[in-house]
């Protein structure tokens, strides 16, 4: 008598009308903490995504999963876009410029801070996004230097401090001032990150370890 292995099945994949309203959800709430911050009911999120608050809750059991959610998305598509260039070009310097310009448009100034207020900055999801970031840009940086594009006396924590104080809007300021002008400052900033340095900076490189401690 012969003993039949079962066969393991698969779990069944997300419908795909699931998957865009899931990420309906995550693009408004996106443009809704940037708008109001990370307070704003999750109900308005569900009418702005044009989905019922029971597919909300479905997708998030809480307001923290789903800030977490967001903050990674956004971590992983300005990933994603230094990515698409270097792959493309294989300019180390052009894909760096890629990150902090697309860290500019996903609003990446607005959403970090959360992490720091909101949940739990140890969530398995939110350390994995951030430090495939962090591998990222650095290798990238590191290349460039190789390369002699990049001034030698940065490092990844100047980068992303100063993209989020350049596309952040001035005290008393309204954002399309800020959306206005941003990539032209952030392309000031970048511009001069390039090697030969023109000056000496004073202090040290500031390294991502440096902006946990701080």
């Amino acid at each position: 008598m012969q003993t039949v292995t079962p066969v393991a099945r698969k779990a069944p994949r997300p419908r795909a009308d699931a998957l865009r309203n899931r990420e309906r959800i995550v693009t408004a709430a996106r443009e809704m903490f940037v708008e109001f911050g990370p307070d704003v009911p999750l109900d308005e999120i569900a009418r702005r995504a044009g989905v019922g608050n029971a597919t909300v809750y479905r997708n998030f059991p809480d307001r923290d999963a789903l800030v977490r959610e967001v903050v990674c998305s956004v971590m992983d598509r300005t990933v994603a876009a230094a990515e698409r260039a270097l792959t493309q070009t294989g300019d180390a310097f052009e894909a760096l410029e890629r990150f902090v310009h697309t860290a500019a448009d996903e609003r990446i100034s607005a959403l970090c801070p959360m992490v720091q207020s909101t949940f739990d900055q140890n969530h398995p999801d939110l350390e994995a996004s951030r430090e495939r970031c962090e591998r990222l840009i650095g290798a990238i940086m590191d290349r460039a230097k190789a390369a002699g594009q990049l001034r030698s006396d940065v490092d990844v924590g100047d980068v992303m401090i100063a993209a989020a104080q350049l596309s952040r809007p001035m005290a008393g300021t309204g954002c399309d001032i800020a959306d206005r002008y941003v990539h032209r400052h952030l392309q000031l900033f970048l511009d001069g990150l390039r090697a030969p340095a023109r000056s000496s900076l004073p202090g040290t490189a500031l390294t991502m370890e440096d902006l946990r401690k701080a």
